[in-house]
């Protein structure tokens, strides 16, 4: 049972919206790379975890604080007889393992999620202790790239490769796990003690006057949607995607807000945001009719 939901996270959400809006540095351009190509992992693996069928709860991207100190986990996995803590990599080519050095076979070194792992499920058992809960737990550390191989890995260490995942899901098959109060009640501890606001996020400087204007089109990502201003659909002029203009508008609305969060939402703002949408009152209409208004002595605005 998934009692909490992998989605998108923020970090990219907002770096997808800036970099339609502004030209982005290479640093950033690879930092959005990065981040979709660990997101696109994490969902293959959620994928062939749908085969699981013993009783257990399972809480997507869980950010933690332990000791002054935070940790993601991007699957913790609560069943009777332990917890599972998943490290996924969508790492593709080929590596080299020596040691603790994990390095490409052209020679580059990158940080070894090995060691990752190994300080999560640390501060992880460090974090039950504190609440006086008594549970094994194991961290697996995930490759889910078939295009991916590791030469020099002992056969001891806590990997999934690609070709042994759906082996390991049957063998958790395979356990008697019958959950009780316990269980349910470590993961709403886990549930609250969620940070939500990550740390680690490094967005690139930005403000509003330096942003194109428009709506992005959510099919090819560019800032190209069109509004004849006679129907209530607007169309992207790249790739001809037809979109609810209320849609559209409210979901630039969640965008302006996730951008500008200090800013307030009004009418005039939204207009010049949106730039394409023809009618001042189209938008004045759906702010009206989807959020609260608020007067503020001689103006307004919407939450």
């Amino acid at each position: 049972m998934i009692i909490k939901d992998r989605t998108i996270p923020d970090e990219l959400i907002l770096l997808r919206f800036i970099r339609a809006r502004i030209k982005v540095s290479e640093k950033t351009e690879n930092q959005i790379i990065s981040l979709e190509k660990g997101y696109d992992g994490e969902k293959r693996f959620d994928k062939r975890m749908i085969n699981l069928s013993l009783d257990c709860l399972m809480i997507n991207d869980l950010l933690l604080e332990t000791n002054h100190t935070h940790y993601q986990i991007d699957t913790l996995l609560i069943t009777q007889p332990k917890i599972h803590i998943f490290e996924v990599k969508n790492y593709e080519g080929d590596y080299l393992l020596d040691d603790d050095c994990l390095r490409l076979i052209s020679g580059k070194e990158i940080k070894n999620p090995l060691i990752q792992l190994s300080r999560s499920v640390s501060l992880f058992r460090q974090l039950l202790q504190q609440h006086r809960m008594n549970f094994s737990v194991e961290g697996h550390l995930v490759f889910i790239n078939p295009e991916f191989y590791l030469y020099q890995a002992s056969p001891d260490l806590p990997i999934i490769f690609p070709t042994q995942l759906e082996r390991f899901i049957k063998q958790l098959n395979t356990q008697s796990s019958k959950l009780n109060v316990k269980h349910q009640g470590l993961a709403n501890k886990l549930l609250a003690s969620h940070i939500k606001d990550s740390p680690y996020s490094l967005l690139p400087e930005y403000n509003y006057d330096e942003m194109e204007k428009g709506i992005v089109c959510v099919r090819c990502g560019n800032l190209d949607m069109s509004d004849s201003g006679q129907t209530k659909t607007i169309i992207c002029k790249t790739c001809g995607f037809v979109e609810d203009k209320e849609v559209a508008i409210l979901r630039s609305v969640q965008e302006f807000s996730l951008l500008f969060p200090d800013q307030r939402i009004t009418t005039n703002k939204l207009y010049d945001w949106c730039k394409v949408i023809k009618s001042k009152k189209t938008i004045r209409k759906v702010l009206q009719t989807n959020y609260k208004h608020v007067h503020f002595g001689n103006s307004s605005y919407f939450e």
